[in-house]
Order: C-alpha cells, then structure tokens, then sequence
C-alpha cells in the first residue's frame, strides 16, 4: 500500500458529511475516490472530484484501499462481509452490525483475509472521555464508586430517517446512541458484571425505542448509569464521576458536533473549549482539598483517524476493535433482555 490510502464510501447522509468527509479532506494521507449513493449525487457538493456510482460492488474495485461504511445500521453486516470479502480494509459507522454473532463473524472473516476492521467509536475522543481517562490512570479521585453520563435532546416528532423508527432490530436509541455511551463505559471501566435497564417509547406511535436508562454494575461496587433520551429541553450535567477520594463533574457536552455541523474545519485547536467550560475537579491531593476547573485533555475525533492511518500503514494496533465491538453489541443484547425482563441479569 502506499502512503496515500484511496477511500471509497458507502453512503453520503449525515454521518459520512459531519462525521468523516471533513476530516478526509483536510488530512493529505486519505483521498477519496468513490462514494456509493442510490439515488442522489449529494457528495459532489462536498468532494466535487469524486465518482459517484450506484452498485455497491463499484466500490470494491483493486485502486480501493479502505472502504467506509455508512449507511443504515441493517445493512452493516453484509456489506462489511462482501468488502473483507473482497480484501478491503473497512472502517463500518457505529454499530458494527445488529447482534453480537454477527460481530464476531466479521471480525473473524477480517482476521482470515488479512486486513483491518475497524468501527467509528468516535466518542471515545469527546472530552469528557478522554479527560476522565486521564483522570483515572492518575488516581485523582480514588475508587471510582459512581458514573453517569447523559446524552440528552429534545427532538419534538419522531426521527426523519424513516429507517430509525421502523422497529426493526438495530434502529431506535439505544442503537443510535447506547452504542455510544456502552463503548464509553467499557473503554474507561471495562466489562460489567451485571446489568440492569430501563427502556421507553416516549413519542406517539413510536415502535422504536426514544428514551432508556441502563445500570451497569462492576465487582468493586461501581455503579455505572447510562441516560439518554429525546424530551429534554433542559439537559442534566453531561458526566459525572464520583470516587471515594472525591469527583470530577463536567457539565457541558463535547462541542466537535456542532462545530462541524456548522461547517468548522478540523484543523489546529479546532474544538478547544473555554476555561468556563471545563469540567470541575474536586478532591484531595496529598491532605489538601482542592475545587478548580480541570483543563480538557486536548483530543478530537482526527484522532481516530491518524489511528487508522497508522493502523493501515505502520501496523499499529487500531483504536476501535471488532472484539470490542462485540462486546458493546453483547450488552446490547442484555440491555433489551432486561428490559424486557424488568430485573437486573448477569452478563
């Protein structure tokens, strides 16, 4: 391979425009070459120079080095499966696929063919994320004995994709965004030992799930709680830490969405927050008690994508899994167990 990756995507909606196209242009590692669209020729608006094709196989062809799969949550799996099929290296939008079995099949067929498999967990670099991270490798707080996180909006009608509100299994809330907050979890804590979960159908005629609460608990008594829901006018405090030494609160959620919704470039110290908007750190360090802001870790999700690059050329070790993957996808499952259930199951 050489040193420029030729990327071809599937899919030219939200994701791919916010999520990926603003950090492949202005990285000179990626270049795009192709984007799969059905119907419409959306991208050319954002990547002018780029073929626009109908068949996804078009996708497949030998100048393609990573293909970027971003179209709706059912149709993961096989496309994933037809491009590691075809060698290709893939890079799938969250969640990898819709069960765990599914999960593990691909990343068993990645490993066979030889090439990467990757998924976009982007919010592991949201700050909050990577800040507590950094927090906990330093024992700042002591043992961590409580965690929430909350990804709360106000959305007044069900949701315009269509594809998200047909019930079918992978679409809803806790596949759109308890993808998100699961990942979090695992990727600061670890894998719980049990959980426990709350899921709701606030809008009318819902069939997709718009509001849940998920418990996760941890051997050494850490309690996990994981909201998020679409009737929130005024949002709660984003993160929470507290540990037996003292806690860490940050109240206001990563800004890097809307920035590039509102079409800033992802280049410098694109995301940097004011001092106002750091978290606070309140604990004790050797006898004294200290209350200040706590400086954001500085991250952003190009991040994830100088990961992939080195992941692709250098043979480092990527940051997303298709393991971890699978095992975000295995709680998912017993989150829908129990809430089905109404009691607390071990995983």
């Amino acid at each position: 391979m050489n040193d420029v990756i030729n990327v071809a995507i599937a899919g030219f909606g939200f994701s791919s425009r916010v999520f990926h196209t603003p950090f492949l242009q202005n990285d000179p590692c990626f270049r795009v070459k192709k984007v799969y669209e059905r119907r419409t020729d959306n991208a050319l608006e954002f990547l002018p120079n780029v073929e626009i094709v109908r068949d996804f196989n078009q996708l497949l062809t030998d100048e393609i080095n990573l293909l970027i799969i971003t179209t709706p949550n059912q149709t993961h799996y096989d496309m994933a499966k037809a491009a590691l099929s075809a060698k290709k290296h893939v890079l799938v939008e969250k969640p990898l696929a819709v069960t765990r079995l599914q999960a593990e099949e691909l990343g068993a067929l990645a490993k066979q063919q030889g090439v990467l498999l990757t998924v976009y967990q982007n919010r592991r670099w949201d700050n909050a994320i990577v800040t507590a991270k950094q927090i906990l490798a330093q024992h700042l707080l002591g043992e961590p004995v409580d965690c929430e996180i909350r990804y709360e909006r106000y959305a007044k009608e069900k949701n315009a994709k269509a594809w998200k509100e047909t019930g079918e299994k992978g679409t809803g809330l806790v596949y759109d965004l308890g993808v998100h907050l699961l990942d979090q979890a695992v990727y600061l804590f670890g894998k719980p030992t049990e959980i426990f979960a709350d899921i709701r159908y606030q809008h009318e005629g819902a069939v997709s799930d718009d509001n849940f609460t998920i418990h996760l608990y941890y051997p050494s008594g850490l309690k996990v709680a994981l909201y998020a829901s679409k009737y929130v006018r005024e949002k709660g405090r984003h993160f929470v830490l507290h540990g037996k030494s003292g806690s860490y609160v940050k109240e206001k959620f990563d800004p890097q969405e809307a920035l590039l919704m509102q079409g800033v470039v992802p280049q410098g110290n694109w995301n940097a927050e004011p001092e106002t908007d750091w978290g606070i750190l309140h604990t004790e360090i050797n006898g004294e008690v200290i209350r200040r802001p706590y400086a954001n870790v500085p991250a952003s999700y190009c991040d994830f994508y100088h990961n992939l690059y080195a992941a692709l050329t250098k043979r480092e070790a990527p940051a997303v899994t298709a393991e971890q993957a699978a095992v975000v996808l295995g709680l998912i499952e017993k989150v829908f167990e129990s809430a089905q259930k109404g009691c607390k199951l071990e995983v």
